[in-house]
């Protein structure tokens, strides 16, 4: 049973707009994304890992600078999923775009999700 799942990853052009998925377990793990501060993070080939976004239980949001003003991340409590909205995508934006739950001493990350931005 996996922890966080991540779906909506592909190829797209430039420009294009991609919308990330991650489902939380409610029911083994007991994560609910309303509750827990829920993050994307991507990591490029040769590259760290870096945050794209986050959301908390409160609803503040922060965003990395590369991709304020085009990405967008939101949640469906009635679904328990998160969503990271990306709209005039860039090849740099390519990566591994992975789902991260955290609340106190409890953190979980997803597979991760292939985002490849090409002509």
């Amino acid at each position: 049973q996996a922890q966080l799942v991540e779906s909506g990853g592909g190829l797209v052009q430039p420009g294009g707009s991609l919308r990330l998925s991650c489902a939380a377990s409610a029911r083994i793990f007991s994560i609910y994304v309303k509750t827990y501060t829920m993050g994307w993070y991507r990591q490029a080939p040769g590259k760290q890992r870096e945050l794209v976004a986050t959301l908390a239980p409160s609803g503040s949001t922060n965003y990395a600078d590369s991709v304020k003003g085009r990405f967008t991340i939101s949640r469906d409590n009635g679904k328990n999923t998160v969503y990271l909205q990306m709209r005039s995508l860039k090849p740099e934006d390519t990566a591994v775009y992975s789902c991260n739950a955290k609340l106190a001493y409890r953190e979980y990350w997803g597979q991760g999700t292939q985002v490849t931005v090409s002509s």
